[in-house]
């Protein structure tokens, strides 16, 4: 397997990185494709000579030669931000949907056999079963979400088709240095601006499930590895975490880490207290069915995640008292 040959989009993202790293020191070749929209090489340096870094946009590739000979694709490129699917939906339909339906056929032409696709909660929309296992009904209340439920349709649909294995993982948040988007680095650029207030989208009492990044990148390989030594066909897994924490505790240790002592004012976007409309009030997926099939577990609760991220996400921005 160490010869085997990887493609990942979005391998100078944030998961992306983290996930290229680990795939190398495991031996493998790996290619990493990605537009650099918000991705940065940067996160690569520790790695870029063993690595091939093709700069290319999957919404419109211009180099899909990359596709040959590749065993396995890990589709991480995608537009991470919610609440831009709220204003610009086009974005997401591009970004999320396009860019799925690009990668997916290129791996067809190009004989891949299997597709890791990085999907994502936001799919349940307002669960009404916590934590919410698999087999809940796909109900998403934003784009973002309902793209990444497209997604998942149409890899489902390749693997049925033409063979092709694809593994679907439903990402809760996910935090861990390097991290430039989501709650606790929008809270240290605000702080780093003007440390004596700071402003939460919310009430504060928006719930959900974090993961660190160390513990995301265990999941993602074994429940690649999972599916390579079963009989193909698609897997789709939540990846979360066994707790939750409140945007009022992120707000607490963030405020914590950074040293500084400011006026908190929440500002709640909604009568139920969300940040945005399309924003998901309550997250907490079921991971049951993983820690089951594939033998993964989280080593760090969600506190712990978001302790460690924003200690490492001070550092990084520069936000000290």
């Amino acid at each position: 397997m160490s010869n085997t040959k990887i493609l990942i989009t979005g391998g100078a993202g944030f998961i992306g990185s983290f996930l290229t790293e680990r795939l190398v020191e495991l031996g493998f070749e790996v290619i990493v494709v990605d537009n650099l929209s918000s991705g940065d090489i940067s996160r690569l340096s520790s790695i870029i000579d063993r690595i091939r870094f093709v700069k290319d946009d999957v919404k419109s590739p211009r180099f899909p030669e990359v596709f040959r000979d590749v065993n396995t694709v890990f589709h991480l490129a995608a537009n991470p931000e919610v609440r831009i699917s709220i204003t610009e939906p086009q974005v997401h339909f591009n970004e999320n949907v396009l860019a799925t339906f690009n990668i997916l056929e290129l791996s067809r032409k190009y004989g891949v056999k299997n597709v890791v696709y990085a999907s994502s909660s936001t799919v349940y929309g307002d669960a009404k079963v916590m934590p919410t296992p698999e087999d809940y009904p796909i109900q998403p209340i934003s784009v973002y979400g309902a793209a990444k439920a497209a997604g998942e349709i149409m890899c489902a649909t390749y693997a049925r088709l033409y063979g092709i294995n694809c593994v679907a993982l439903r990402y809760a948040n996910i935090v861990g240095p390097r991290l430039r988007h989501g709650v606790i680095h929008d809270l240290l650029i605000k702080l780093k601006k003007d440390p004596s207030t700071l402003e939460v989208l919310g009430d504060g009492s928006q719930e959900k499930s974090y993961l660190y990044i160390t513990d995301t990148i265990n999941a993602t390989v074994m429940a690649w590895q999972h599916a390579l030594e079963s009989n193909g066909g698609v897997y789709i897994y939540n990846v979360g975490n066994l707790d939750t924490i409140t945007v009022k505790e992120i707000v607490n240790l963030v405020i914590k880490a950074s040293g500084f002592n400011p006026r908190i004012t929440y500002r709640p976007a909604t009568p139920d207290g969300r940040g945005w409309p399309g924003d998901v009030k309550r997250m907490w997926l079921s991971i049951d069915k993983i820690m089951r099939e594939v033998g993964w577990k989280p080593m760090m609760s969600s506190r712990e995640a978001i302790d460690l991220t924003a200690k490492a996400l001070v550092e990084e921005l520069g936000v000290h008292a």
